[in-house]
């Protein structure tokens, strides 16, 4: 299952890919005003899909003011067929592109091949605005610096960025992290949480948000 963002400014090719994707139990966001895609939820994202003649910005545009700040594949959905078209897209910074008219089969295994490969080749970096964990160092970095979080703090940064928006309440973190068999207690989630704010505010940073009653959420 993958999170898929579909810009194209067709509602009928929208419903047709979201109703294709979903069948292949994908998450999929659809939007058909590209200037109402918002920059910061990109990195949610682990396939991107961008018709090229948009009103408004168009594909080509959008690739390159969003390709600098995402690592997942982008593909165009285009009626463009000259070669220097489709050069020129790649240039930008996308990795691949569908022809309209496309079936439906070919849609969704050029859309697997895409995401098989990334699940192989992808970075173990998630950037969010100008936070980014290094997966596979497990370091929460800003603008390249190294934050000094405890391995607990760093898992539980970690676990609440993977679901950004989503809350989770102290319980289910502390299930999550530390596990049933943890030799924490639950209301060290609190004190864990007071911790993180605190050396995330040296940076200016102000990444969890306390939804009172309920838990906390990621909202960078």
């Amino acid at each position: 299952m993958a999170k898929i963002l579909v810009v194209d400014d067709e509602p009928a090719i929208l419903s047709l890919i979201r109703n294709a994707l979903i069948t292949d139990n994908h998450l999929v966001t659809t939007i058909s005003d590209s200037t109402q895609v918002c920059r910061n939820d990109l990195g949610a994202y682990d396939l991107i899909l961008l018709d090229v003649m948009m009103p408004g910005v168009d594909g080509f545009t959008l690739c390159r003011e969003i390709r600098a700040a995402v690592d997942c594949p982008i593909l165009f959905l285009t009626a463009k067929t000259l070669e220097s078209d489709l050069m020129y897209g790649l240039g930008l910074g996308a990795d691949d592109y569908i022809v309209k008219p496309f079936g439906i089969g070919a849609l969704r295994a050029r859309i697997g091949a895409h995401l098989r490969r990334e699940s192989r080749e992808r970075r173990n970096v998630l950037y969010l605005e100008n936070v980014h964990f290094n997966l596979s160092g497990k370091e929460l970095l800003v603008q390249e610096d190294k934050v000094p979080l405890t391995k607990s703090e760093y898992e539980i940064c970690e676990f609440l960025a993977r679901s950004r928006g989503q809350v989770f309440s102290k319980e289910h973190i502390y299930e999550t992290v530390f596990g049933f068999d943890g030799e924490s207690d639950r209301s060290a989630i609190t004190e864990h949480i007071k911790n993180i704010r605190a050396k995330l505010s040296k940076y200016g940073i102000d990444a969890i948000e306390t939804i009172w009653g309920i838990g906390y959420k990621w909202n960078l």
